[in-house]
């Protein structure tokens, strides 16, 4: 019984050599020649324990991207392309169908709308598949505007001066060759005392309504941080930030700047920053556990009380009576900045510490190795259990408020957003987080370079590849109950001896290059791991 699975023998050799251990099958079909076959689509999990080689892969695409952008000494280009003539004849027939919806509508025959508005959504995906950024206006009429909140400062923040952004996102230049950049550290505010392994000294004292909430809106602070920050410098700083759990659990960030920002600066910044909430008040509940909870009338497409069958306030209603913030998140006192030249061992150094954990996840990071670190842990996710995570949370329907988008499937009190599970505790979906002109560059855009650079390689050698048109191929999920499938280790098998060849040609598109003995190849080694990487 001690003797390892075929299946295990399988997955050991994947990821020997770099082959998903856990791809889903698509059937990819040719419509000019008829010919249909099965393909195994790598799982792109970014988990080291769920599939090693494609968590390897997603954090080396990670680390290419954090060093091309950190130290950039040029304005990168992002010159928007000019629509196309299938661009325009798109929009113009989503424009008529946006007409016809609306005559539709309004007339009563709501069979014809229903499917006016399913070839209006099959012109917004062909449109996104021609390329195509932001939103088109959806074909409803809009509900009750967004109240608007008053922007003036809070009186108990300190002022920030303000200036005018410009476009330049690459930093100032010292003695005519040094262009240094900077590494911050954000961290919340301390809700009690704890000990060396991140529990409370007095449990009972600690906040953890306070650390929930900031947990939940942990991202929405650090956007107004970094908003606040291109005010006061002037200049439109550029980040590459990862989002960390502390021993006490609470999240913590990491960010990669671009450019010479004063320690001064960085602190008035993150003294003078706060992210207000707007929700409704939800510091008592009124159906608490054991209680009948409310119900879903589908006469009145809402949720009413159990006993008095009467409507819960609507989210609109709700928020349009709040008078003063639900929660105010601010940051802590202690504000780690440093500044980083580029193309140096420190650099280097501080690149592997932001990407260090990104094979891991956020449970695996934060794992309890002690009773007292399970029972804090235990505390603060009961917490989150009943901390609303966004307007369409069931959550609020415990606080007698129907949540946006609220319907029959709404569960009261089960949410399935990140912040509600016990992996997790709060800490924001995204781990990486990217300013838009960090780069230049999107993950697809790198990932594509690496393909670029081994094919340029391969080609030096007299290796070819062949470039086909997969645009006219047609991709579907298999279903199943498919008995013609494949199974997956038939695909793990063909992909093991896939990549074995890959590898082998470039070997000797490595050889070729690396000339006759003696010569340093170092270069070019470092090279092929990263590529293989890839």
């Amino acid at each position: 019984m001690r003797v390892p699975l075929a299946a295990d023998v399988v997955k050991a050799a994947a990821e020997q050599h770099g082959v998903c251990v856990r791809p889903f099958t698509m059937e990819v079909g040719d419509p000019e020649t008829g010919e249909l076959r099965y393909v195994a689509v790598p799982c792109g999990s970014t988990v080291e324990s769920v599939c090693r080689p494609c968590a390897q892969k997603a954090k080396a695409l990670r680390v290419t991207q954090c060093r091309e952008g950190w130290h950039r000494t040029d304005e990168p280009d992002l010159t928007a392309e000019s629509p196309t003539g299938d661009h325009a004849a798109l929009v113009t027939l989503r424009a008529d169908l946006f007409t016809a919806y609306q005559q539709t509508v309004v007339a009563g025959d709501l069979e014809e709308a229903e499917d006016l508005r399913e070839q209006i959504t099959q012109t917004d995906q062909e449109l996104r598949q021609l390329g195509m950024r932001g939103r088109l206006p959806s074909p409803d009429t809009p509900g009750k505007c967004a109240v608007k909140r008053s922007t003036k400062r809070r009186q108990d923040a300190p002022e920030l001066p303000r200036r005018k952004v410009a476009k330049t996102t690459v930093g100032r230049e010292y003695a005519g060759r040094y262009r240094p950049s900077m590494f911050v550290t954000l961290t919340l505010d301390s809700y009690g005392r704890v000990l060396e392994d991140g529990t409370p000294v007095r449990p009972d004292t600690y906040d953890y309504r306070r650390a929930a909430r900031d947990a939940v809106h942990f991202a929405s602070l650090v956007d107004r941080w970094w908003q606040n920050l291109r005010r006061v410098v002037g200049w439109d700083v550029q980040y590459f930030g990862t989002v960390e759990p502390q021993k006490r659990a609470a999240p913590h960030l990491h960010a990669a700047v671009r450019g010479s920002i004063s320690h001064e600066v960085l602190r008035l910044v993150t003294a003078a920053t706060y992210h207000q909430v707007w929700w409704p008040a939800h510091d008592e509940r009124v159906y608490l556990d054991g209680e009948p909870l409310p119900e879903w009338d589908s006469r009145v497409r809402s949720f009413v009380d159990p006993v008095t069958r009467a409507p819960l306030t609507s989210w609109e209603d709700a928020v349009a009576a709040v008078d003063e913030p639900a929660h105010v998140a601010r940051f802590g006192v202690q504000v780690h900045s440093k500044g980083i030249l580029g193309d140096t061992e420190e650099a280097g150094r501080h690149i592997g510490y932001l990407t260090k954990y990104l094979t891991k996840s956020t449970g695996e990071v934060i794992e309890a190795g002690s009773d007292r670190q399970a029972a804090h842990h235990e505390r603060l996710h009961a917490e989150l259990q009943v901390t609303p995570c966004s307007a369409s949370c069931a959550v609020w329907l415990l606080y007698g408020v129907n949540p946006k988008g609220v319907n029959a499937k709404t569960v009261p009190g089960r949410c399935k957003g990140r912040a509600h599970r016990r992996s997790s505790l709060g800490l924001p979906g995204r781990r990486v987080l990217v300013s838009r002109k960090w780069s230049g560059k999107t993950l697809t855009d790198h990932r594509a370079d690496r393909k670029a650079f081994v094919a340029q390689m391969l080609a030096a050698v007299g290796i070819v590849k062949p470039v086909t048109d997969t645009s006219r191929l047609i991709w579907r999920t298999v279903d199943p109950s498919d008995q013609h499938a494949p199974p997956r280790d038939h695909l793990l098998m063909h992909a093991i001896a896939q990549r074995i060849t890959w590898r082998a040609e470039y070997d000797r598109a490595l050889l070729a290059a690396a000339g006759p003995p003696g010569r340093d190849v170092s270069a070019t080694t470092d090279t092929a791991d990263a590529v293989d990487a890839a």
